[in-house]
Parts: structure tokens; sequence; C-alpha cells
């Protein structure tokens, strides 16, 4: 029995891995299972109940277990017993009991160690992996892994070979929820080839299952499917039904987010035939039911419908099945149904979760409902449900409900006029999600938890109430908590596109560097709310100021995209210019004199939305291009990292190209100017080492760039920037390089030589096409290189008009001693006015520079 526990233990945590801070919509369906060293009948009794869900049912059977066990003088059942019992008072959300229980658990156990056994140990350890479950749950992370640390030395000690891995499972759990992706899949892949050549066993099939799943929620979808299959294989060799549905459910959703439809629909039908459990059968059957929906294929997910309905029906109460039936009304309502059918489901759970005292379940139901009630406008009634809600969520200290409820709170008190609660509501929403930053960058972002649905409106709307009846004399405070809540969802944007918290180090405020060093520089913000464009602006030595556009979303959104169409067409220049000075009227004219008053040459643009998109060098107003008045560049948020001007330092350049793209990439064309753009670089006197064509692969790269000193890394190579990781890549002679393999390959540089990376430079790049979030990949590549500054294309352009604009670049930059920005602005105007042939924005203006432009 003890085996059985453990090898289930093992799957429990690492169920806990993928879900712990999850919407609960999308919940795993299994749950940590209690301690069994006792075949008592209320001990077995409680087991039943808690692994049904019925969680306040099995605290009731534990508490009497307690007293029983207290009357007959049996102080090692009783700490059994106390242990269980906090793992069903955390099922529940009662954190307080929860410790008390566990406490007097550990003090039993500890007062007993004296001539200690090894099954006391290792009931020891388990109550320690309790304890660290607890302490992870109530945001004590780094209490959590010690404690786990400790498990792993009790079972070392007495040789449980199962314990250890389940240890060493945990402790990556918990450096997973402060953050730490790369040191949480490094333990797990510890733990696999610990137990590599063994025979199969649960454990080893658990803990691949879990790095795969790991894998995933950081982009590398590749490694994660691998993973994936040799859990399944391990699971069906020991055929284990349910563990073979988990693998194949977790195989659904890697093919989900890798957008192979076919595939993912055959992996839930799968998990679904096979599956013994009702709850996995029917996880299986939402997720193919989401997904179907997400497709737009509602035929058939109609056909789903009446299917899962029936499941429902037959499954017993419990946190589970509450939260199943509250994803079930989600994809109902995305179906068109009535209402008041939704209602009835929904209200539905309100009661279940009541009848099993489960405060938490309770919290998500009321505020689903509180939700449907929003959304027939029926204010008061949503109001009371969400209030309640809210209170119910934060009684059990469950944030990733709070915010939610919060949010709804915000929208539902502005829908009244009541914009004072509306603003405390969404502070609030906002605060909640600052504190689970962490939490959020180590979610899936496609299957389990939406970021574009479920945050990024919070920040947005927000703004937007905060900027809404603020006329032209909103006060500085107001604008200053706007502009730091659009870099906060930058940043929040960034982690989700990492799935980590990636920008960490020193760091210094832009106001900072543009009052005291460097005052011809002005920082713009335009944030594009659903009614109007805001544009809020810090000049040298002036208070912050703002000015708003008349233009809904919807329009600012067509007009950038019609003029990122037309920048690539050569017969559309008068068009171009048209809709070009349109831009340059929201973002420059109102301040044009006063950008001409304080002498400004720079422009810093941090930019929201579809506007990263557009090179803004190219704006127009009337007579002058942008570029031709100021320097232009981006930065990701109002902090930038410790600033410093390249002109202050040699050049030394590590530069690798590659002519003619591997045989698998065969729809980029070659690039024959890159041996020119090597030579221009050459003659400016920059220090370089260069790798071209067969000695650019992704190992030579690798030796270089950890034995080469170097402070610019140029690369001359197709690549793409994308919303998603995986599809962010460069191309080396051997192949593919994505973003989280380069983010590895130049944080070992970094670890190595200490040198900071000055400058990356990507001169034959390009954002895909049609994704409005492509500059992530960009802004994503250079954040996780850990360069101060990169310049890259927005898209790929003739590769002769790149070479002069490259040549010239680094012209400036050695022998001008210029700014990085300048060095590029000088660049790209000699390609403007000296060059005919290339004098048109689609040559010149794609280069952005991004970071530090000192």
């Amino acid at each position: 029995m003890k085996r059985k526990f453990i090898n289930f233990c093992l799957l429990a945590v690492l169920t806990i891995f993928i879900s712990i801070v999850i919407t609960p919509a999308f919940a795993n369906s299994s749950q940590p299972k209690i301690i069994n060293q006792d075949s008592s009948f209320k001990m077995v009794e409680s087991q039943t109940l808690y692994e049904s869900g019925r969680f306040a049912d099995a605290v009731q059977i534990l508490q009497q277990a307690v007293q029983e066990y207290q009357q007959q003088g049996d102080s090692l059942k009783k700490a059994v017993a106390l242990s269980n019992l906090s793992l069903a008072y955390q099922q529940i959300g009662d954190w307080q009991k929860a410790q008390l229980a566990i406490t007097k658990s550990l003090d039993l156990q500890v007062f007993k160690q004296q001539g200690t056994t090894n099954k006391n140990l290792a009931l020891l350890a388990q109550t320690l992996d309790i304890q660290g479950r607890l302490q992870l749950l109530t945001g004590k992370a780094e209490a959590a892994l010690a404690t786990w640390k400790q498990t792993g030395d009790i079972y070392t000690k007495i040789g449980d070979e199962n314990g250890i891995a389940l240890a060493l499972i945990s402790q990556a759990q918990a450096l997973r929820n402060q953050g730490f992706n790369k040191q949480a899949i490094d333990k797990l892949e510890q733990v696999n080839q610990t137990l590599e050549n063994q025979g199969d066993s649960f454990a080893k099939a658990s803990v691949l299952l879990s790095l795969g799943d790991t894998l995933e929620n950081v982009g590398e979808l590749e490694k994660s499917r691998l993973a994936l299959e040799q859990s399944l294989g391990i699971h069906q060799r020991l055929k284990s039904p349910e563990n073979i549905a988990l693998s194949l459910l977790s195989l659904g959703n890697n093919a989900r987010i890798q957008q192979k439809i076919s595939q993912a629909i055959a992996f839930y039908q799968q998990t679904f035939d096979i599956s013994p459990s009702p709850l996995t059968k029917i996880q299986a059957r939402l997720n193919h039911l989401n997904l179907l929906i997400e497709e737009k294929q509602f035929a058939a997910a109609q056909t789903l419908i009446p299917e899962i309905q029936s499941q429902l029906v037959q499954i017993p109460p419990s946190r589970p099945s509450i939260y199943a039936r509250i994803n079930f009304a989600h994809s109902l309502s995305s179906l068109n149904t009535p209402k008041s059918q939704i209602a009835q489901l929904l209200a539905t759970t309100v009661q279940q979760a009541q009848s099993l005292d489960d405060i938490r379940a309770e919290a998500y139901a009321l505020g689903n409902l509180g939700n449907l009630y929003e959304k027939t406008q029926q204010f008061t009634e949503a109001i009371n449900l969400t209030q309640q809600a809210l209170m119910l969520a934060q009684t059990s200290n469950a944030p990733e409900i709070i915010y939610l409820w919060q949010w709804q709170l915000g929208r539902l008190f502005k829908a009244q006029g009541n914009f004072t609660g509306a603003i405390a509501a969404y502070d609030a929403a906002v605060d909640t999600l600052e504190s689970l930053r962490t939490d959020l960058a180590a979610v899936n972002q496609d299957i389990q938890f939406n970021f574009r649905d479920n945050v990024e409106p919070v920040y947005r709307e927000s703004v937007a109430l905060l900027l809404e009846n603020s006329g032209e004399k909103t006060d500085i405070k107001t604008l200053d908590k706007a502009r730091t809540r659009i870099e906060a969802l930058q940043l929040a944007e960034l982690d989700n596109f990492f799935r980590e918290a990636c920008l960490q180090g020193q760091k210094v405020l832009l106001d900072q560097v543009v009052d005291q060093d460097n005052p011809n520089t002005a920082i713009l913000y335009p944030i594009i709310l659903p009614e109007k464009l805001e544009v809020i602006v810090k000049i040298p030595q002036q208070p912050l100021r703002h000015y708003q556009v008349k233009k809904s979303q919807v329009e600012v959104e067509r007009t950038l995209t019609e003029l990122r169409e037309y920048l690539l067409e050569p017969d559309r220049t008068e068009e171009v210019q048209t809709l070009s000075q349109e831009v340059y009227g929201w973002l420059i004219k109102p301040i044009e004199s006063d950008l001409a008053t304080s002498k400004v040459n720079t422009l810093v643009f941090v930019l929201d939305g579809a506007l990263r998109n557009v090179p803004l060098a190219a704006l127009y107003d009337g007579e002058k291009y942008l570029v031709e008045k100021y320097a232009v560049a981006l930065s990701l948020g109002l902090q930038l990292l410790t600033p410093k001007p390249l002109a202050q330092t040699s050049l030394q350049v590590l530069a690798a190209g590659l002519v003619q793209p591997p045989p698998e990439f065969s729809t980029f064309p070659p690039l024959p100017g890159i041996q020119l753009e090597f030579d221009f670089i050459n003659q400016t006197g920059a220090s370089t080492k260069q790798l071209l064509n067969q000695d650019f692969t992704r190992i030579t790269l690798e030796k270089n760039v950890n034995t080469v000193p170097f402070n610019v890394l140029h690369l001359a190579t197709h690549g793409q920037f994308s919303s998603r990781p995986e599809n962010t890549f460069i191309l080396a002679n051997d192949g593919s390089i994505n973003v989280l393999q380069f983010d590895n390959l130049l944080r070992n540089q970094t670890e190595i030589s200490r040198q900071t990376l000055e400058l990356l430079v990507l001169s034959a790049c390009q954002t895909a096409t049609g994704d409005n979030r492509a500059t992530l990949g960009l802004a994503g590549a250079a954040i996780k290189a850990g360069a101060r500054s990169t310049v890259a294309s927005l898209w790929h352009i003739n590769d002769q008009s790149t070479a002069i604009l490259i040549g010239e670049f680094y012209r400036e930059l050695v022998n001008g001693k210029v700014s990085k920005v300048e060095a590029l602005r000088r660049a790209q105007v000699t390609l403007l006015k000296n060059n005919p042939n290339y004098s048109r924005p689609a040559y010149w203006a794609a280069y952005v520079l991004v970071g530090n432009w000192l």
C-alpha cells in the first residue's frame, strides 16, 4: 500500500505542478492523495471522501479519527490523521487550520524520532511533503523548497528512490512558482537522468510527464512532445489506463498549442476512450469542445454537448466536477446557448459547492454566475454575487480567482457610473496580478490561461478608466499611474511570451535619464484605448502632459494596418505619405513647437499594440520624414537597464552570416549581399570575428560566443519574430535557432565572461505577417539575450540596401562617436537622400532600435 501511495503521490505532485495557478475551469481532476498507513474504517472512509472531492466531509471524519487516536494514546496514528486533516483543510482553503494540524503532526513525530524506524522516517517525509504543499499554496515558495529538500534528504537516508524522485519533482515545482523555469527543468532532467537506466516505473513515467508539461509551458514544444511520448510509452507498458489517459491528455494540449488540430482532437478522443476516470473523461471532452469552438467548428461542437451534459449528471458533486460544469458553462455561452440554461447550470454549481462547504469552489461558481448577470445587465444582482465571490476567494487565499472578481466588480461599478469604486476595484485587480507575476509567467498561455482575454484587458481597461473623463488637465499623479500601468502590461506580455519573469536586473527611470543625462530626448507613450488614442509625453525638465486623439481602436488599427501594407508596395508612395502624415498628426503635431523649444533631437517611443509594427521613422509631416528631424528609438517601458553610451567603448564585433538558407527553409531567398555587408563592417576598423555560411552553425556560434571577446553580436541571416516563442528564430547553416535556445546560448556567455552585450544586430529578420504582437519576439530576443540594445528589421528588404545601411551604421558608431540611435538615423538618412534607388521608406524605415538608445 505504501509503494502504491508513493507512486500515486508522484502523479499528484506533477498534477499540482501543472495546475496550481491555472484558471480553475481547466484544473486537472486528480488531487494529491492522503497518507494511507491505517486500514481502520474512519481512515478508509476519509480517503474515499477525499478522493471523490468531498473535502469538507473528509475533514469531519478525520477530526473524529484524531479524537479516537487521542483517546487510545496512539500518537503515531494521530500524527497520520493530523497530516491528512491538514491536506483536506488545504483543499477547502482553510489555511490556518491546515497549518495548526500539520504543526501538531510534526510535533508528535519529532517527539518520537529517538530510535525511529525507516517506516517512521517515511511517514515524516510524507508529512513534510504536505507541509511543503501548504507553504507553496500560501505563497511561501522558498520555504517550500527548503522543506522539500529536507524530504529528499530523508528519502536518501532510507534509500527510497521513488521518494527521492517525488522530492525533486516538488522542488522543481517550488522553483517554477518563483519564476525559475530553467532551474525547474534542470531539476526534473536531473531526476530523469537518475531514473533513466532503471526499468519502467510509475516514478519514471511521472517525471517524464511533469518534464513534458513544464517544457511545454516554457515553449520547448518539441522536447515536451518527446518527453510526453516517453511517459506514454512507459504507462502503456505498465498497463495503467488512467496514467495512459493523463499522458494522452497532455499530448493533446501540446498538439493544440502547435496548431495541430486534428492530432489534438485525436489525443482527446483517445483520452476519453481509455480513461476509467469519469473526471478525466469529462476533461478530455471539455478540452475537445473548447478547441472546436476556438476553431469556429460550431456544428461539430454542438454534437458534443448532449454527451457532456449526460456525463456531468452522472458525476457526484466535488470540486473537480464543479469546475467542469463552470468550464462547460463558458463553452455554452460561446455557442449562444439561452442564458436561462446557463444560469441554471451555474446555480447548480453554487449549490453543490455550498453542500460541500468548499469555499474556493463556491467563490468561483458565484463569480461566474455574477458574470452571467453582468452580461444580461442585471447589475445589482451581479454586484451582489461578485462581492460574495470576492469575499470567499479572499478568505481562501485564491489570488488567481480574486483578481477575476476584482476586475468584474470594476466593470460593474463603471457600468453603474460609480467611477471611484470602479477605479479602486481595478487598482486592486492590478495589484493582485502584480503579486501573481511569476505564477502567471509559469502558466501555459494557450491551454490553461488566455492572457489576451483574462489579463491584458485588466490593464488596458484600467488605463482607459483612469483617463476616461480627465480632459486636458489630468493631474501628474494620474498620468504617471496610467503610464506605469501600461509598462506593467508590457512586462506581463513579455513574461507571458517566455513563460517566466524575464526582465530583471539594475534599472533606472527613463525620466531620470532624460532630465539628467540625456536632456535632448523626449519620451512618448501612445496608448490605444477602445474609443480614443491617448498620448502621454515626457519632455526634458517638464512635468508629464497628455493629449487625446478622437480615434477608436478600430480606426487606429485599420490605418496602421494599411500603412504597414502600403509601405511594402512600390507603387503606393502617395498613399504611404498620406497615411503616415495622418499618424504624424496623432503623435507628433500636438507637441511640435514644444519639441523645438526644448531642442529635442531624439524621440523614444514606448509603443502599444498595433503601433509596434509600424516604423515611426517613416512618419511624414508633409515635407520631411520624422527620421530627417529626429533619431527614433523604442523602449519597453519606464525603466532602462543601466544606461551606458556605446561611444565610450571600442567595438568588438562577432559577426555570423548565412547566404543560402538550409534546404528545409527554401521559402527564404538567398542573401548574396552578406559578404558586402561584412566587408563594409571591416572597413570601419571595428575588431571583427566572422562566421560565414558553413562556419555558421549553432555549435560554432556557441563556441565563439563562449570564447571570443565581443560586445556587439551581428547576425546577418534570415529570421522571424512572432508573438509565439516557438515561431521566433534565426537561421544557421544547420537549421533554426529559436529564441529560447538563443537565450540559453547568450546567457552562458554572460555567465562565463561577465561581459555585457552592448548591441545585438539582426540585419535580415522580419516580423510575422499579420501578427500584431510579433514585436514581442523582437523585444523578447533583446531582453533575453541580455543586450542593452537591439537593431533589427520589421520586414526583410533588399540585401544590397541592407549592406549599405549597415555599413553606414557601423561607420558612424566607430568614427562619428555618436549614440546608437543617432548612428542609425544617419545611416537611414544616407539611404534616403544619397541613394535614389533606395529612397522609399520600404528600404530604410524597417530598421528599429529597441532598448538603450545612448
